[in-house]
């Protein structure tokens, strides 16, 4: 049991290693900090990719503590803090990358801007396992789309965790949406409200079935790889796709001769460099008024995992989960 200068946490000390348990000196929160008491830290693909260093745009020095989203309650608050008070339920994306402090411990010092008020009809298990993929699909659809009522959206991989989140977003403003997933998760997606379509279909046999042809009016990628170059295909002339893994080399031609554009998200960027930190608050704000309306919310894997069972949710990760695996701390 910690006692009040240190902390349980995990650590990984080499690249693949395991994550040892140990105590660590409880931070304390700097000018424009918050120590929060964390009672969940969501995983994230990232974290496997994090872990053995295989993540070239998202480095963490070792030994580190990993672990990006967190919900929790405010312990204290730091010099210049005026939106959060001891007490308040907050969630964020707030590290695990860049050499700051991840979730899978029992406090984190974070920066006030990453955070927001946690939506008060979630559990803070659920609450953790959005920020991440929350403000990834936003960025996609929102800010760099612009996703409006009326539009056909098409969600690549509909059912994974940015996908099941875009789908939701896309319906909030009013699209009408469609999303590829592989045959065992389109009963999923149809249940978050959009039209299932196989991911086994040729680009042009959906596009025929569900637009005559005409293509999508914003096509958003959450997988990448060939399925990008099936997103240029897949958008109507003028339309617009957004990629969150468009970092391969990829043929330009079908989106020219469409006249569409396209945009790129890098979420982490706001974490790593400083820059744009309070937007990633904002999204996450509007993102919860949308949760206590009804309109969003994420899918859980069924499995409960504690800091005493962090490698198995890892491994629950990698092998395929059935939703979002999150990790409960307190």
């Amino acid at each position: 049991m910690s006692d009040l200068s240190t902390m349980r946490a995990l650590v990984l000390d080499r690249p693949d290693g395991p994550l040892r348990p140990a105590e660590l000196a409880r931070p304390a929160p700097a000018e424009g900090q918050v120590l929060v008491r964390i009672a969940a830290s969501g995983v994230n693909p990232l974290d496997l990719k994090i872990r053995p260093g295989a993540a070239a745009h998202a480095k963490h020095p070792l030994p580190a503590v990993l672990g990006i989203d967190l919900a929790g309650t405010v312990a204290a608050v730091g010099p210049g803090v005026t939106a959060f008070r001891p007490g308040d339920e907050v969630f964020g994306m707030t590290g695990g990358v860049g050499g700051h402090q991840g979730s899978l411990a029992e406090f984190a010092a974070v920066d006030a801007a990453l955070l927001a008020p946690k939506p008060a009809n979630l559990s803070m298990r659920e609450a953790a396992a959005l920020p991440l993929v929350t403000i990834t699909a936003w960025e996609g659809l929102v800010d760099r789309a612009g996703v409006r009522e009326g539009q056909s959206v098409l969600v690549q991989g509909g059912a994974g965790g940015v996908g099941h989140v875009a789908v939701q977003l896309a319906r909030a403003y009013g699209a009408r949406v469609f999303a590829t997933a592989s045959a065992g998760k389109l009963e999923l997606v149809g249940r978050l409200g959009a039209t299932p379509i196989d991911r086994a279909e040729t680009v042009e046999a959906y596009v025929a079935a569900h637009t005559g042809g005409r293509g999508f009016d914003l096509v958003y990628d959450t997988v990448g790889g060939p399925v990008l170059d099936a997103s240029f295909v897949a958008v109507r002339r003028f339309g617009h796709v957004v990629s969150a893994l468009g970092w391969g080399s990829h043929a330009l031609a079908p989106l020219s001769f469409r006249a569409a554009t396209y945009s790129g998200v890098f979420t982490l960027l706001p974490l790593l460099t400083g820059e744009g930190r309070a937007h990633h608050g904002e999204i996450l704000r509007k993102a919860a008024a949308l949760v206590e309306a009804g309109l969003l919310a994420p899918v859980l894997d069924p499995r409960r995992f504690t800091l005493d069972s962090a490698e198995a949710a890892h491994q629950a990760v990698a092998a395929g989960p059935a939703g979002k695996v999150v990790v409960e701390i307190a």
